[in-house]
């Protein structure tokens, strides 16, 4: 035998005649399921179900159709989609077909006499009496008439009259018509989900490209789309909400204070103060008591009680720049404050407690000042909680053009001018390595703006093209260079920017060595031209450029890493101003 719908709902009525009051509970009912928010497939499932407290059906069934007019999605009372496939392969297609085919409601009286269905294996599909059945069917059909689906119901033929066809096909109808709008609904709500889900998914996808580029610009002071510092931005906006300690490590130039001082935007102590200090601009002494605070009388000229950096950051944010520079006894002081969160004013005996999250910068090598023992081990793990390193300017190539024009941008409000860079200016920036970093295109761009004659900056107005832009050399540069700039030349600052030397500076009758420049040269060394010794040049290169590592490394044509080794190997001492 077929599957037959049980009836585990409440039925509103048992009927054995057709009535208008019976069709009238059938459609309020039916209307109620199909506003549930169910899938579609168990909403129709029990309407299916729900019939056959109206009509006298032995079996149902719902056939979707596709877009081509093929069954696509087949739903009985209560079965599987296995069952209902094999009553609709057995008993419904013939019918399904034709109703499709017509668009019109289709009644069977007796199945197996009907034209229709011969030839159908209707074997285990009618009465066990061998009785006749008969199928009914009416098509369900959307806004714009075509078939949709088809909804069929098979029964006794010899059960009720013949005159209940009419009022059951016309029941049928109905519950086909309040089958079709809710197909409309449920394929409208599907249409606009799907065109959320892609709206998302774009948006989604225009966050991922440019959602760092945008971010970028929300954080002051900080701007670039590279790679480079796209990557340095995300990690900051991570571990801006945590309270570890950061130490911001680079090149000199790079930012560090900016960065610093987003990081504490970005965290939840955005509220209370961000204080900064440069630890190399100040003695020990001094560093101390800037940090710490002094009580009243702890020194000569102490005539008042001073509030230290910690204290006024507490809550907040401490910026230590130059980390790297404070001495090994100063470290064992700062380290107390780091592992207990307290300490003592100079000259004071009471005990300050303070809730700091402490951000450290520097450019030194702190590994290898551990190594070498003047960096003290513990404070170095203490600092370094969350390295992060910042990326050079020559890692960051496609920023230069932003960089420059932000610049130029703030100089024509300060100077209430209109000036603009060329395309062969900013070619020319891009392939420059600006070993000053960010610093030093700032000073590129305020000094070509200053000395440019128009209102256009060109690639020949760009300051280290032409002799304007100076670069300390030894006492024993060219002649001509003397006479011009004072013991001064360009600096050429990429291998493929040639610096313009002035002609005096290489004419045939000139003795004078050329100036020891070696432009991104990393293996350069220094060039024996006269017959001073090699201690003496570096204490010459060191005294012009005011005791300045960096600078004097390119003055001898020598890295820095290259110049320090030179100092310590001739025993050089190193003066601090």
């Amino acid at each position: 035998m077929g599957y037959h719908a049980g009836n585990d709902l409440n039925a509103v009525a048992t009927r054995t005649i057709p009535s208008n009051e019976a069709e009238l509970v059938g459609i309020y009912e039916i209307s109620k399921l199909l506003a549930s928010p169910d899938r579609i497939e168990k909403t129709f499932a029990s309407v299916l179900a729900l019939l056959s407290s109206f009509l006298d059906m032995r079996d149902g069934l719902i056939t979707l159709l596709d877009e081509r007019g093929e069954p696509e999605v087949l739903i009985g009372p209560g079965c599987s989609e296995a069952g209902a496939r094999r009553f609709f392969d057995h008993l419904a297609r013939p019918a399904v077909r034709r109703i499709v085919a017509t668009k019109m409601p289709l009644v069977i009286e007796n199945v197996a006499a009907s034209p229709l269905f011969e030839g159908s294996d209707l074997s285990g599909w009618g009465p066990a009496e061998s009785a006749p059945f008969s199928i009914l069917g009416v098509p369900i059909k959307d806004a714009d008439a075509a078939v949709v689906g088809v909804l069929t119901v098979d029964r006794l033929l010899d059960a009720l009259p013949r005159a209940t066809f009419d009022h059951d096909l016309r029941f049928l109808a109905m519950v086909a018509n309040l089958l079709g709008q809710t197909l409309r609904l449920h394929k409208l709500v599907g249409k606009d989900r799907e065109r959320l889900m892609q709206e998302n998914a774009r948006l989604e996808r225009n966050n991922r490209t440019n959602n760092v580029g945008s971010k970028l610009v929300a954080i002051p002071g900080i701007l670039g789309e590279s790679d480079a510092l796209r990557s340095v931005v995300e990690k900051i906006r991570i571990v801006a909400k945590a309270k570890s300690t950061i130490l911001l490590r680079g090149e000199t130039g790079t930012g560090k204070e900016i960065f610093a001082a987003a990081i504490h935007k970005l965290s939840p102590r955005a509220q209370k103060p961000f204080i900064k200090l440069n630890c190399a601009a100040l003695s020990e002494s001094v560093l101390e008591s800037e940090l710490f605070g002094h009580e009243r009388g702890a020194f000569t000229g102490a005539i008042n009680s001073h509030k230290g950096r910690f204290e006024l950051a507490d809550g907040g944010t401490l910026f230590l720049d130059e980390i790297g520079e404070i001495t090994p006894a100063f470290q064992a002081k700062l380290l107390r404050v780091l592992q207990e969160g307290e300490f003592e004013r100079v000259g004071g005996t009471r005990t300050i407690k303070v809730d700091v999250r402490l951000i450290c910068a520097t450019h030194r090598d702190l590994e290898e000042e551990v190594r070498n023992g003047k960096f003290r081990v513990d404070l170095y793990y203490r600092i370094s909680a969350v390295p992060i390193l910042l990326p050079p300017l020559r890692e960051r190539k496609s920023d230069i053009a932003l960089l420059a024009n932000e610049f130029l941008q703030r100089f024509n409000k300060e100077q209430d001018v209109h000036l603009s860079f060329s395309q062969s200016a900013i070619d020319f920036l891009s392939q420059c390595s600006f070993p000053g970093n960010i610093r030093e295109l700032e000073n590129y761009v305020l000094r070509s703006a200053t000395l440019t004659p128009g209102d256009v900056i060109n690639d020949k107005d760009i300051s280290c093209l032409s002799d304007t832009y100076l670069s300390p050399v030894p006492s024993n540069a060219s002649p001509g260079l003397r006479g011009k700039s004072s013991n001064f030349t360009p600096l050429p600052i990429a291998p493929n920017a040639r610096a313009l030397v002035p002609s005096s500076a290489h004419e045939p009758n000139s003795n004078a060595p050329p100036p020891m420049l070696c432009p991104g040269a990393e293996n350069c060394t220094m060039i024996d031209t006269d017959n001073r010794s090699i201690r003496e040049k570096i204490i010459d290169a060191m005294e012009q450029t005011g005791w300045v590592k960096a600078k004097a490394a390119r003055v001898l044509g020598l890295t820095p890493r290259q110049i320090g080794y030179a100092l310590e190997k001739y025993n050089v001492p190193i003066k601090k101003f």
